[in-house]
């Protein structure tokens, strides 16, 4: 495989688009790309405007042509890629009443079944819903939430046939097995139901893509005639719907990315008017458990990391709240689990995750315990409110996920399943390390990493560096058969644990974010260094990968410290974050004003936004080889972001390394809907990968 460029790459138009904002003064010249219609171009591709349509299609064609050289090498990754997934998994049945609940594929299966068992685990299956059925006949096609109703006599459940995260919900009657005519579009996709399970409750999308409204919808009514039960009322915060672990209680949050408020409404009453808990305090964030006569509150009220306090169900007021759990500044607790007699929470501290299994009466804890040094760790809350078993998931770059059963009386688990590789996989033929790198601030930033037991890394090592940073989001050390296409052919694979996430507290996030957000940057060019320094590969091996956010931070490190790093892959990239910023008929522009800034009120954050922005500040100079993709009915990063920033690299980047741009015209930020679709764009991240730096057809895995 050759990086030779055959054709010669598409140059997008120049057009000036002048704006001034606080006395200053800029052009965006790419501004065109954005269609005035992106609305209806998200929902429908089709409607893109055909000189936008015609620029996108000749960056796919010149991508297409860069890398056909490469076609049966991502062959020969996506059947390796697909060697490691069980093609007929199944999840481990979950117990509810009588009934057993699962989720299955079956072989060659794009979407997933979900499916029960009545009585016994090893009774005959019934398939409730088919994802490869609902699939047919859809360009694109994704299962959102599915629920089934307490009853056990209806499933409700959320299709998306575009990409844009415009649900349609629908019911379907498991008796009869048939839908139901009461179907509900442009909804989140998140529902719940109430007791009586003929009456659901949903959040539905605002025309700017925002989940503002709760309605009630029961069964046999015409949707169109469904009652409101809460309108959020600011634009910069989103509403959702969940239910206590107990079914006793219905939640509507509404939150932004610092701030939260929750209401409830009993499940046995679902005409009853919500009740707010605690009103909404700026940098305030709360959830709920009820628990008897009391609420269980995790909280940042007077505790940056959270603590768990106890309210009487009539009186949750601060005035009467009692910890349960102190406050234990750098230990974030990351989230909790009410069960009858046991109180469940994941904590994190230097990015390695525990579980405290907590008994209400006693108040005896014990840890959840696991030996390896990095991992990742997680808990599946069940559909069972008395009971003593906890199902939990664990696993590490070099350990397949493994989900347990643990009694939290006698301490004991055990093993119900561990994902198969069905190609193979030797856990022990993996190293597994724990660095910290220096920040310029003195800052100690963790770094995972992993490779395989044959390679001794040193200078001529190829490494690839993740990283994300914010919005609190948590990079734990988990298990990816994939990475291993990359680990198998030599690379180290390392994730640095970067500011603007929460993997060290509460306190890591806020010092990556808002007019600290450059410590992101300069913590993962620290971890680059560090890297270096320790002899896992030198400057200019480096592949720099993120997405959406993460991506962000991949252009601008490219923009700072280009040399590092031989390559970049930059997946739906949030590139263009002025702009973004600058404008509120965007989905998620004003809830995520308190991550970014306000740059149309505020100055301050207008200059520190746009001397990181990493559309606004690429410049000639070197840049790596560089791969992007898009989507063009994705809300969360609109297509135009990464159109721009390589459209503006095209022009002042000096060197011959490949630049190029990916956009799928029939999805949105997520990718492919199907299981197989996904790991062909896998596979063509890696052809890229492998081809920059030199790596021939015949090196196979391993």
């Amino acid at each position: 495989m050759s990086g030779n460029q055959p054709v010669e790459p598409p140059v997008a138009e120049r057009q000036s688009c002048l704006s001034v904002y606080h006395g200053h003064e800029r052009d965006d010249p790419y501004a065109w790309l954005r269609d005035p219609n992106w609305r209806e171009a998200m929902r429908d591709p089709a409607q893109l405007a055909a000189p936008i349509r015609a620029y996108l299609e000749a960056e796919n064609d010149y991508a297409d042509a860069v890398m056909a050289p490469t076609a049966p090498f991502r062959d020969a990754l996506f059947r390796e890629l697909r060697g490691r997934i069980r093609e007929d998994d199944s999840s481990v049945p979950m117990k509810d009443g009588s009934f057993y609940y699962y989720s299955r594929y079956r072989e060659g299966g794009q979407h997933p079944l979900f499916c029960r068992r009545e009585g016994v685990a090893e009774a005959p299956e019934v398939i409730l819903l088919d994802g490869d059925s609902e699939s047919a006949g859809h360009d694109y096609f994704r299962l959102g939430g599915v629920e089934h109703s307490p009853d056990h006599r209806y499933l409700a459940y959320a299709v998306d046939t575009s990409g844009a995260e415009s649900w349609t919900i629908r019911i379907r009657d498991l008796e009869s097995g048939t839908d139901l005519s009461d179907s509900i579009r442009d909804a989140r996709g998140d529902f719940d139901w109430a007791a009586d399970g003929r009456t659901l409750f949903y959040t539905v999308l605002d025309d700017d893509h925002r989940p503002k409204w709760v309605y009630r919808h029961r069964l046999g009514d015409d949707p169109a005639t469904d009652p409101l039960v809460y309108e959020e009322p600011d634009d910069g915060f989103f509403v959702g719907m969940d239910k206590t672990e107990s079914g006793r209680y219905l939640i509507i949050s509404s939150h932004d990315h610092v701030t939260s408020e929750v209401r409830v409404i009993p499940a046995d009453n679902p005409d009853a008017e919500p009740w707010l808990l605690l009103p909404r305090e700026t940098g305030v964030e709360y959830d709920v458990a009820d628990h008897g006569d009391h609420w269980l509150i995790l909280t940042n009220r007077g505790a940056e990391d959270f603590r768990i306090v106890r309210a009487p169900v009539e009186s949750p007021d601060p005035a009467a709240w009692e910890d349960v759990v102190a406050h234990e500044p750098g230990r974030l607790i990351q989230g909790m689990i009410a069960y009858r007699d046991y109180l469940v929470r994941v904590e994190i501290a230097d990015a390695l995750p525990s579980i405290v299994v907590r008994h209400m009466a006693s108040g005896e804890e014990h840890t959840v315990s696991f030996d390896e040094d990095c991992y990742d760790l997680g808990v599946i809350p069940g559909y069972e409110f008395d009971t003593v078993t906890l199902r939990l998931t664990y696993s590490s770059f070099s350990t397949p996920t493994r989900v347990y059963d643990y009694d939290m009386a006698t301490r004991g688990r055990m093993l119900r399943k561990e994902q198969e590789i069905p190609s193979g996989h030797d856990p022990d033929a993996y190293v597994t390390r724990r660095l910290f790198a220096t920040a310029p601030d003195g800052e100690r930033v963790p770094i995972s990493l992993f490779h395989h037991r044959d390679v001794t890394p040193g200078p001529a090592t190829p490494l690839l560096l993740y990283g994300y940073g914010s919005y609190g989001m948590i990079d734990l050390p988990g298990f990816s058969p994939l990475r291993l296409s990359l680990v198998n052919r030599g690379f180290v694979y390392a994730v640095a644990h970067v500011r603007g996430g929460k993997e060290r507290g509460y306190r890591w996030y806020r010092d990556g974010k808002l007019a600290r957000k450059p410590n992101t940057f300069s913590d993962y060019i620290a971890c680059a260094e560090r890297l270096i320094a320790a002899g896992y590969t030198t400057a200019g091996r480096i592949t720099a990968h993120g997405g959406s956010a993460g991506g962000m931070l991949v252009g601008a490190v490219l923009n700072q410290r280009p040399e590092l790093f031989h390559a970049a892959v930059a997946d739906v990239p949030f590139v263009d974050v002025l702009n973004t910023m600058l404008d509120p008929s965007l989905p998620l522009t004003p809830p995520e004003w308190p991550e970014w800034g306000n740059p149309i009120e505020d100055a301050s954050a207008y200059q520190g936004i746009l001397a990181y922005s990493p559309y606004d500040n690429v410049r000639a100079q070197y840049y790596p080889h560089i791969l992007v993709t898009a989507g063009v009915s994705d809300p969360r990063v609109t297509y135009w972001e990464p159109a721009k920033w390589v459209a503006r690299l095209r022009t002042l980047k000096q060197d011959d390394n490949l630049l190029l741009l990916r956009t799928n015209m029939s999805a949105g930020h997520g990718g492919p809907g199907g299981r197989f679709d996904f790991l062909e764009e896998v596979a063509y991240r890696y052809a890229f990968i492998l081809m920059v730096y030199g790596y021939q057809e015949t090196q196979a895995d391993g």
